[in-house]
C-alpha cells in the first residue's frame, strides 16, 4: 500500500480538562482543613479576593457572580447557614480577657500592663525525647570522650521504640573503632533507664530488662533465650518437655515475660495528636434527621468592591485592565468551585442519611449494604464525583464520628433472603471473640456456623479474612492459660 500525505477533517468529542475543572476537582476531594489552607493563599496572592467577616455581604459588588450561582441554585435544597455569630465571639473574648485579668502568671509577682506579662507560650516546657534522656545519662556515665561520641552515634540510631536499628561493625568501622569496644559501649548503653533499650530485637530487649530484674540464669532467661517463638504460640507444653520442668513453672515464668516491655523507649516518643473536624453534622429533629455543613474556619468571600469600582469607572489602563480581569475571573471561579463543592457534599450526606436511617437509630447492627452507584444514582452524579466527596470526609452522627467511605460496604446474604452488610457481620464477629471462654477460643468454623444460625450465609475463609481485617489473632493465638 503507497503512503501518502493528505489533509483529513474528522469531529470527535473529547474531555479537555481545564485549569478550572482542575481546581474545581481538586478542591471536591480536599479535607476541609486543607480547604482552609487553599483559600488562605488564595487570599494572600490574588487581591481581587476578599474575605468579610458578615455573611450577608459577601455577594456585595459581585452581581455577575450572583447570576451564574442563581443558574445553578436547586431551590429544592436547603442551602446550610452560617454559625458566625459575633456577638458570641465577643462575649468569648470578654470572658477570656476577665480570665485572664484574674490569673497570676508567678507566685507574688504582679504587672502592671499586658504587654509585661509573658506568654502562656513562654511558660510552656518542651516534653525530654529519649535522645535527650539517654545523652544526659551518657554524659553523667564514666565515659572518655571518644566513647561519648560513639555513644551519641548510637543514640542517634535509635528509632520510636528504642531499638538499635543501624549495623554496629559498620558503625563502629565509620567512627575508627574496634568491634568489641563498641559492642562493650553499646552493652553499657543498654543498662541505660528505661530497661532494654538500644536492644537490636525484641529477644535481646526481653533479655535485657530479665537481667535488670535479677532474673539471669533463671527459667525466664532459658525460655527468651531458646523458646520465644514457642511462647509466641503459647506452647507451654513443649517448653516444659525441652526445659525439663512443669507446665505451671512454665505459665508463671510466661507471666513474667508479659509484664516486660516490648517498646521501652515509646514512653518518650512525643507523636502529635491528630483530631479530626467532622465535614457534617447530622442531627435528630424530632422524627426526622437534619443534616447540617460545618463551615466553622472556612471564611466567606468576595469580590473587592475598590477594584471592581476601579474597572467599571474605566480608569485603568489596558495592562491593568487586563491583570484585573484575569484577577477577577479567577475569583469568581475559586468562590463558584467552593459553592458547588459544598453543594456536593450537602447532597451526598444527604443521600447517604436517607439509605442509612437505620444505622442511625441502631447502630452497626442496622448499617445497610451500600455502594458508591446506589449513592451516584439517586443524586444524578458520577461514581468519581461520589467517591471523590467520600475521600476523607467525616460526619458526626448520632452513634459517633464516622468517615463517609464507612457508610459504603459490600453485603451478605441471609437464609431468608435479605442482605445484611459486612461491617455489621465484622461486628458480630467481634462481639462473639469478646464473650467466647479465653480458655476455650472460637474457631473461624464454629464462628461461621454461629452466624448460620443467626441466619448469615458466611464461609469459614470468609470470617477468616474478617478477623484478619479486625487484627484479631487466630484461636491459638487468643488461648490464655491464666
Amino acid at each position: 500500500m503507497a503512503m501518502e500525505m493528505r489533509q483529513q477533517l474528522k469531529m470527535t468529542q473529547q474531555l479537555v480538562m481545564t485549569p478550572q475543572l482542575q481546581q474545581a476537582i481538586k478542591l471536591l476531594q480536599l479535607t476541609r482543613i486543607e480547604l482552609q489552607d487553599v483559600v488562605s493563599q488564595e487570599l494572600e496572592e490574588n487581591p481581587l479576593l476578599e474575605e468579610v467577616l458578615d455573611p450577608d455581604e459577601a455577594r456585595d459588588g459581585d452581581q455577575q457572580l450572583e447570576a451564574d450561582e442563581a443558574e445553578q441554585r436547586d431551590d429544592q435544597e436547603p442551602q446550610p447557614e452560617s454559625y458566625d455569630e459575633v456577638e458570641a465571639g465577643e462575649e468569648t473574648l470578654r470572658d477570656w480577657d476577665s480570665y485572664l485579668d484574674g490569673y497570676n502568671y508567678s507566685a507574688g509577682e504582679q504587672y502592671n500592663d499586658d504587654d509585661d506579662r509573658p506568654s502562656f507560650e513562654a511558660l510552656l516546657t518542651r516534653k525530654g525525647t529519649l535522645g535527650d534522656h539517654l545523652r544526659w545519662q551518657l554524659h553523667m556515665g564514666h565515659f572518655s570522650d571518644t566513647e561519648i561520641r560513639f555513644g551519641e552515634e548510637i543514640i542517634g540510631n535509635l528509632d520510636d521504640d528504642g531499638y538499635f536499628r543501624a549495623s554496629l561493625p559498620e558503625l563502629a568501622a565509620s567512627c575508627g573503632l574496634p568491634e568489641d569496644t563498641a559492642e562493650a559501649i553499646l552493652d553499657r548503653i543498654q543498662e541505660f533507664d528505661p530497661p532494654g533499650i538500644a536492644a537490636r530485637n525484641l529477644q535481646e530487649c526481653l533479655l535485657v530488662q530479665a537481667r535488670a530484674l535479677g532474673m539471669g540464669g533463671s527459667l525466664v532467661e532459658a525460655i527468651l533465650e531458646h523458646h520465644l517463638k514457642d511462647l509466641e504460640t503459647r506452647n507451654y507444653r513443649l517448653i516444659a518437655r525441652a526445659l525439663r520442668c512443669d507446665v505451671e513453672h512454665v505459665v508463671t515464668a510466661a507471666k513474667l515475660i508479659a509484664g516486660l516491655d516490648p517498646r521501652p523507649g515509646s514512653v518518650y516518643t512525643s507523636e502529635d495528636t491528630h483530631y479530626i473536624s467532622p465535614d457534617i453534622f447530622v442531627h435528630k429533629v424530632a422524627d426526622d434527621y437534619v443534616v447540617m455543613l460545618n463551615e466553622d474556619g472556612l471564611p466567606s468571600l468576595r469580590l473587592s468592591p475598590h477594584y471592581l469600582e476601579a474597572k467599571a469607572g474605566g480608569g485603568l489602563d489596558a495592562k491593568a485592565d487586563e491583570y484585573v480581569s484575569d484577577k477577577m475571573r479567577a475569583a469568581q471561579w475559586l468562590i463558584k468551585s467552593i459553592q458547588q463543592r459544598q453543594r456536593t457534599i450537602f447532597r451526598v450526606a444527604k443521600s447517604i442519611v436517607k439509605f442509612q436511617r437505620e444505622f442511625l437509630e441502631r447502630g452497626v447492627e442496622g448499617l445497610r449494604p451500600l455502594v458508591l452507584r446506589d449513592v451516584a444514582e439517586d443524586i444524578g452524579m458520577h461514581e468519581s464525583t461520589i467517591s471523590r466527596v467520600t475521600t476523607n470526609k467525616y460526619m458526626q452522627t448520632p452513634q459517633g464520628l464516622y468517615e463517609l467511605k464507612y457508610f459504603f460496604n459490600s453485603s451478605l446474604s441471609t437464609s431468608d433472603g435479605d442482605s445484611v452488610s459486612s461491617e455489621s457481620v465484622k461486628s458480630r464477629i467481634k462481639d462473639i471473640i469478646d464473650k467466647e471462654d479465653a480458655r476455650k477460643p472460637l474457631s473461624d468454623q464454629k464462628i461461621a456456623e454461629m452466624l448460620s444460625d443467626e441466619t448469615v450465609n458466611i464461609a469459614r475463609r470468609t470470617v477468616t479474612k474478617y478477623r484478619e481485617m479486625l487484627k484479631i489473632g487466630s484461636s491459638s493465638e487468643r488461648r490464655r492459660h491464666f
